[in-house]
Protein backbone atom coordinates (compact mmCIF):
# COMPACT_ATOMS: atom_id res chain seq x y z
CA UNK A 1 0.00 0.00 0.00
CA UNK A 2 1.12 3.73 -0.69
CA UNK A 3 1.31 5.72 2.35
CA UNK A 4 -0.28 9.26 1.51
CA UNK A 5 0.49 11.94 3.46
CA UNK A 6 -0.80 15.56 4.28
CA UNK A 7 0.72 18.40 3.90
CA UNK A 8 -0.78 21.85 4.65
CA UNK A 9 0.51 25.10 2.83
CA UNK A 10 1.11 27.86 5.13
CA UNK A 11 -1.35 27.12 7.21
CA UNK A 12 -4.07 27.65 5.08
CA UNK A 13 -7.24 26.19 3.91
CA UNK A 14 -5.57 24.53 0.70
CA UNK A 15 -3.99 21.20 0.89
CA UNK A 16 -1.92 19.01 -1.34
CA UNK A 17 -1.41 14.96 -0.90
CA UNK A 18 2.10 13.97 -1.30
CA UNK A 19 2.99 10.42 -1.90
CA UNK A 20 5.75 8.83 0.12
CA UNK A 21 8.21 6.74 -1.62
CA UNK A 22 7.55 2.96 -1.74
CA UNK A 23 9.11 0.62 0.66
CA UNK A 24 12.65 -1.32 -0.85
CA UNK A 25 11.83 -4.33 -1.97
CA UNK A 26 13.28 -7.48 0.39
CA UNK A 27 15.98 -8.89 -0.94
CA UNK A 28 15.46 -7.47 -4.51
CA UNK A 29 13.14 -9.68 -5.53
CA UNK A 30 9.67 -8.25 -6.94
CA UNK A 31 6.12 -10.15 -7.52
CA UNK A 32 5.73 -11.56 -10.32
CA UNK A 33 2.01 -12.75 -11.75
CA UNK A 34 3.07 -16.75 -12.55
CA UNK A 35 1.48 -18.39 -15.70
CA UNK A 36 -0.69 -21.79 -15.14
CA UNK A 37 -0.64 -24.24 -16.75
CA UNK A 38 -4.08 -25.09 -18.11
CA UNK A 39 -5.80 -27.83 -19.84
CA UNK A 40 -8.46 -25.96 -21.56
CA UNK A 41 -9.95 -25.82 -24.79
CA UNK A 42 -10.71 -21.73 -24.81
CA UNK A 43 -7.67 -20.81 -26.14
CA UNK A 44 -7.62 -23.15 -29.15
CA UNK A 45 -8.29 -22.02 -32.48
CA UNK A 46 -11.92 -23.24 -34.61
CA UNK A 47 -11.47 -26.26 -37.13
CA UNK A 48 -12.13 -23.36 -39.59
CA UNK A 49 -9.23 -21.51 -38.36
CA UNK A 50 -11.34 -19.19 -36.72
CA UNK A 51 -10.57 -17.55 -33.38
CA UNK A 52 -12.40 -18.24 -30.23
CA UNK A 53 -13.78 -15.30 -27.60
CA UNK A 54 -12.76 -16.36 -24.38
CA UNK A 55 -16.00 -15.99 -22.11
CA UNK A 56 -14.93 -17.40 -19.21
CA UNK A 57 -11.75 -17.21 -17.03
CA UNK A 58 -9.33 -20.72 -16.07
CA UNK A 59 -10.85 -22.87 -13.70
CA UNK A 60 -9.45 -24.68 -11.14
CA UNK A 61 -10.43 -28.36 -12.43
CA UNK A 62 -8.82 -27.32 -15.68
CA UNK A 63 -5.62 -27.13 -14.28
CA UNK A 64 -2.34 -28.56 -14.96
CA UNK A 65 0.89 -29.20 -13.18
CA UNK A 66 4.84 -29.17 -14.44
CA UNK A 67 6.21 -32.66 -15.23
CA UNK A 68 8.13 -34.38 -12.78
CA UNK A 69 11.06 -35.70 -15.07
CA UNK A 70 12.10 -38.53 -12.83
CA UNK A 71 15.72 -38.65 -13.37
CA UNK A 72 17.87 -41.47 -11.49
CA UNK A 73 19.29 -41.00 -8.44
CA UNK A 74 18.70 -41.50 -4.42
CA UNK A 75 14.83 -42.05 -3.38
CA UNK A 76 13.30 -38.28 -4.00
CA UNK A 77 9.31 -38.99 -3.57
CA UNK A 78 6.76 -35.94 -2.88
CA UNK A 79 3.47 -36.21 -2.32
CA UNK A 80 0.40 -34.49 -4.19
CA UNK A 81 -2.85 -33.30 -2.72
CA UNK A 82 -5.62 -33.86 -5.74
CA UNK A 83 -8.68 -33.40 -6.59
CA UNK A 84 -11.06 -35.09 -4.23
CA UNK A 85 -8.52 -35.50 -1.50
CA UNK A 86 -6.85 -38.13 -3.46
CA UNK A 87 -2.81 -37.89 -3.62
CA UNK A 88 -0.23 -38.57 -6.36
CA UNK A 89 3.52 -39.90 -4.91
CA UNK A 90 5.77 -37.22 -7.18
CA UNK A 91 9.06 -39.02 -7.60
CA UNK A 92 11.68 -36.79 -8.70
CA UNK A 93 15.02 -38.84 -7.76
CA UNK A 94 14.82 -43.07 -7.70
CA UNK A 95 17.46 -45.66 -8.57
CA UNK A 96 15.41 -49.01 -7.55
CA UNK A 97 12.66 -50.49 -8.45
CA UNK A 98 10.63 -54.28 -8.27
CA UNK A 99 11.29 -56.02 -12.34
CA UNK A 100 9.53 -58.70 -13.31
CA UNK A 101 11.20 -61.85 -14.77
CA UNK A 102 7.96 -63.32 -17.07
CA UNK A 103 9.49 -66.44 -18.25
CA UNK A 104 10.43 -67.70 -14.94
CA UNK A 105 7.99 -66.41 -12.81
CA UNK A 106 10.52 -64.31 -10.79
CA UNK A 107 10.15 -60.32 -9.50
CA UNK A 108 12.78 -58.98 -7.75
CA UNK A 109 13.98 -55.37 -6.34
CA UNK A 110 17.21 -54.45 -8.20
CA UNK A 111 18.77 -51.27 -9.02
CA UNK A 112 18.86 -49.01 -12.25
CA UNK A 113 21.68 -48.78 -13.36
CA UNK A 114 21.29 -46.39 -16.59
CA UNK A 115 18.77 -45.18 -19.13
CA UNK A 116 19.24 -46.19 -22.54
CA UNK A 117 16.45 -45.86 -24.98
CA UNK A 118 13.26 -43.62 -24.94
CA UNK A 119 10.91 -43.07 -28.11
CA UNK A 120 9.78 -39.88 -26.97
CA UNK A 121 12.74 -38.30 -26.95
CA UNK A 122 16.57 -39.04 -26.96
CA UNK A 123 16.73 -35.87 -25.24
CA UNK A 124 15.32 -38.31 -22.16
CA UNK A 125 17.88 -40.32 -22.28
CA UNK A 126 20.74 -38.00 -22.74
CA UNK A 127 19.51 -36.77 -19.01
CA UNK A 128 18.69 -40.03 -17.85
CA UNK A 129 14.74 -39.32 -17.17
CA UNK A 130 12.79 -42.25 -16.26
CA UNK A 131 8.87 -42.09 -17.74
CA UNK A 132 6.87 -44.80 -18.42
CA UNK A 133 8.50 -47.28 -21.39
CA UNK A 134 11.45 -45.90 -20.75
CA UNK A 135 13.74 -48.67 -21.80
CA UNK A 136 16.52 -49.08 -18.76
CA UNK A 137 19.41 -51.42 -17.89
CA UNK A 138 19.18 -53.43 -14.33
CA UNK A 139 21.68 -55.33 -12.42
CA UNK A 140 21.50 -58.52 -13.47
CA UNK A 141 22.64 -60.10 -9.97
CA UNK A 142 19.29 -60.50 -7.85
CA UNK A 143 18.25 -62.70 -10.85
CA UNK A 144 21.69 -64.67 -11.57
CA UNK A 145 21.47 -65.61 -7.10
CA UNK A 146 17.74 -66.78 -7.97
CA UNK A 147 19.04 -68.76 -10.91
CA UNK A 148 21.65 -70.50 -8.87
CA UNK A 149 19.30 -71.58 -6.30
CA UNK A 150 16.63 -72.70 -8.25
CA UNK A 151 18.14 -74.65 -11.26
CA UNK A 152 22.20 -75.04 -9.78
CA UNK A 153 23.75 -72.99 -13.09
CA UNK A 154 25.64 -70.19 -12.66
CA UNK A 155 25.11 -67.99 -15.71
CA UNK A 156 27.64 -65.14 -15.06
CA UNK A 157 29.96 -68.14 -16.69
CA UNK A 158 31.06 -68.66 -19.94
CA UNK A 159 29.86 -71.97 -21.79
CA UNK A 160 28.41 -74.85 -20.06
CA UNK A 161 31.55 -76.30 -18.43
CA UNK A 162 31.31 -72.95 -16.49
CA UNK A 163 27.89 -74.21 -15.37
CA UNK A 164 28.93 -77.58 -14.57
CA UNK A 165 31.62 -76.27 -12.19
CA UNK A 166 29.19 -73.86 -10.43
CA UNK A 167 27.14 -76.95 -9.82
CA UNK A 168 30.11 -78.77 -8.03
CA UNK A 169 30.82 -76.07 -6.19
CA UNK A 170 27.32 -76.34 -4.90
CA UNK A 171 27.63 -80.14 -4.28
CA UNK A 172 30.55 -79.04 -2.05
CA UNK A 173 28.11 -77.12 0.01
CA UNK A 174 27.22 -80.03 1.71
CA UNK A 175 23.70 -80.78 -0.58
CA UNK A 176 21.74 -83.85 -0.39
CA UNK A 177 20.98 -86.11 -2.87
CA UNK A 178 17.65 -85.53 -3.01
CA UNK A 179 18.24 -82.13 -3.59
CA UNK A 180 20.86 -82.51 -6.33
CA UNK A 181 19.01 -84.84 -8.45
CA UNK A 182 16.19 -82.14 -7.75
CA UNK A 183 18.01 -79.56 -9.67
CA UNK A 184 19.24 -81.26 -12.49
CA UNK A 185 15.78 -82.29 -13.11
CA UNK A 186 15.11 -79.01 -13.52
CA UNK A 187 17.81 -78.60 -15.30
CA UNK A 188 16.87 -80.93 -17.97
CA UNK A 189 13.53 -79.03 -18.80
CA UNK A 190 14.73 -75.42 -18.50
CA UNK A 191 14.90 -73.46 -21.65
CA UNK A 192 16.74 -70.34 -21.86
CA UNK A 193 16.39 -67.41 -24.29
CA UNK A 194 20.06 -67.16 -25.91
CA UNK A 195 19.89 -63.51 -25.55
CA UNK A 196 18.81 -63.17 -22.26
CA UNK A 197 21.37 -65.47 -21.09
CA UNK A 198 24.23 -63.36 -23.50
CA UNK A 199 23.50 -60.26 -21.07
CA UNK A 200 24.14 -62.55 -17.97
CA UNK A 201 27.94 -62.51 -18.85
CA UNK A 202 27.40 -58.23 -18.89
CA UNK A 203 25.47 -58.29 -15.40
CA UNK A 204 22.96 -55.80 -16.97
CA UNK A 205 19.69 -56.93 -18.43
CA UNK A 206 17.47 -54.76 -20.55
CA UNK A 207 14.29 -53.93 -19.07
CA UNK A 208 11.09 -51.66 -19.76
CA UNK A 209 9.82 -49.44 -17.42
CA UNK A 210 5.69 -50.29 -16.80
CA UNK A 211 4.32 -47.60 -14.24
CA UNK A 212 4.77 -44.21 -14.29
CA UNK A 213 7.44 -42.59 -11.09
CA UNK A 214 5.93 -39.07 -11.89
CA UNK A 215 2.27 -40.25 -10.78
CA UNK A 216 2.68 -43.66 -8.74
CA UNK A 217 6.09 -43.22 -6.81
CA UNK A 218 7.76 -46.30 -8.37
CA UNK A 219 9.71 -46.98 -10.98
CA UNK A 220 8.53 -50.78 -11.84
CA UNK A 221 8.59 -52.91 -15.02
CA UNK A 222 9.93 -56.42 -16.37
CA UNK A 223 12.74 -57.82 -18.13
CA UNK A 224 12.48 -57.56 -22.11
CA UNK A 225 12.32 -60.74 -23.77
CA UNK A 226 11.79 -62.38 -27.18
CA UNK A 227 10.71 -60.02 -30.13
CA UNK A 228 10.94 -57.35 -28.01
CA UNK A 229 14.10 -57.77 -26.96
CA UNK A 230 15.02 -58.43 -31.04
CA UNK A 231 13.48 -54.80 -31.68
CA UNK A 232 15.19 -52.90 -29.00
CA UNK A 233 19.02 -54.58 -29.58
CA UNK A 234 18.09 -53.36 -33.04
CA UNK A 235 17.15 -50.20 -32.14
CA UNK A 236 20.14 -49.91 -30.19
CA UNK A 237 22.54 -50.75 -32.91
CA UNK A 238 21.07 -48.59 -35.29
CA UNK A 239 21.75 -45.66 -32.40
CA UNK A 240 25.21 -46.61 -31.88
CA UNK A 241 26.15 -46.29 -35.86
CA UNK A 242 24.41 -43.09 -36.51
Amino acid sequence: AILAQAILVHGGPCSWIAPAAAPPARFGTRLRAAMGISRDSRHKHRKTGGRRNIHQKKRKFEMGRPAALCKMGSKRVRPVRCRGGNMKYRALRIDAGNFAWGSENCAKKVRILDVVYNATSNELVRTKTLTKNSIVQIDAQPYKQWYLKKYGVDLGKKGKKGGKEGSKEEEQEKKSRHVIFKLKAREAKQKLDPAVEEQFQSGRLLACVSSRPGQCGRCDGYVLEGEELTFYKRKLEKKKKA
